[in-house]
């Protein structure tokens, strides 16, 4: 560990979280968003997720009805986060381009 190299104190405040650390709905919503297939076009980028088998999954993670809802938010935000994250890459490849 790089505290122990240095002869630091571990600074748990610092430290990234642990996939364990998250409760069980986090982690099955994150499994899901990463089980429903991505839609890209190549002039746009990475415009969402396929909700398609988005019933199937929660059938197949056994969601409780009262989770769906927390489970579909958690989706959304994961999925809005991506789309933001390939406008700027886009946008940033676009720039390099016109740049030359």
């Amino acid at each position: 560990m790089m505290c122990e190299e240095t002869g630091q104190e571990v600074d748990w405040e610092k430290c990234p979280v642990e996939w364990e650390d998250f409760p069980l709905p986090v982690l099955t919503a994150v499994n899901i968003y990463n089980s429903l297939g991505n839609r890209i076009y190549g002039d746009v980028g990475f415009v969402g997720k396929d909700f398609t088998n988005f019933n199937f999954l929660l059938q197949q993670y056994s969601v409780e009805k009262y989770l769906k809802d927390f489970t579909f938010e958690i989706v959304m935000f994961m999925e809005g986060r991506q789309i933001e994250q390939s406008q700027r890459k886009l946008k940033a490849e676009l720039d390099r381009v016109k740049k030359k």
